[in-house]
């Protein structure tokens, strides 16, 4: 396999753009190849099969979408409080939403996981650690809420970004920013005794 990290690099992201642009069916070397503006062949050199590919577009999505960590070292110097965990939720929106591509690549690649064991059991690896990760990053920094708050707010940006994404004229005239800013503000609510 071909070892120059920058061209393998640009190969994954080009990927990334044949995935969320053609699906899975559509994402093939040759696809990458064409995206990214190299030779034919190319792609074939740097990754051992599809499976491969898949596995590296999935691992560079994550990348691409996690937050900046001088961002979270800032945050971590502010109270942790309801405040903050909205600017957290409103920032991954944000982030997310600015890369369109690699978040709905990375619904391509959960629909092709239904399909394929080996890909289906890396994303649920990948995603199940960062959920932990996320859970874990919550529960340690002092924000409010528990391990629940967490799981419904990891549900609900979900579903509220798949639809900002693909079906946007159904949140046509929604302030997003107060949306999560609700929901933060609900999902931290504790019952009335």
């Amino acid at each position: 396999m071909a070892q120059n990290p920058e061209r393998r690099a640009a190969l994954v992201n080009a990927a990334i753009e044949v995935l969320a642009r053609e699906g899975a069916r559509g994402l093939t070397f040759r696809a990458v190849d064409v995206e990214a503006n190299v030779p034919k062949g190319t792609a074939s050199n740097y990754f051992a099969s599809r499976d491969d590919l898949f596995d590296q577009v999935g691992k560079r999505i994550h990348e691409r979408m996690g937050p900046d960590p001088s961002v979270v070292e800032e945050s971590g110097r502010k109270p942790q409080n309801l405040e903050l965990a909205i600017e957290y939720m409103q920032g991954l929106f944000g982030r997310i939403t600015r890369d369109r591509t690699g978040y709905l690549a990375l619904q391509e690649l959960r629909l092709e996981a239904v399909r394929r064991p080996e890909l289906r059991t890396t994303l649920t690896r990948t995603i199940s650690e960062n959920l932990e990760r996320d859970i874990g990053f919550h529960l340690d920094s002092g924000l409010p809420g528990d391990r629940s708050t967490v799981l419904m707010l990891y549900l609900a940006m979900n579903a509220l970004i798949v639809e900002h994404l693909t079906l946007p004229g159904v949140l046509e005239g929604v302030d997003t920013e107060r949306l999560v800013a609700d929901l933060v503000t609900r999902a931290v609510a504790t019952p009335d005794a």
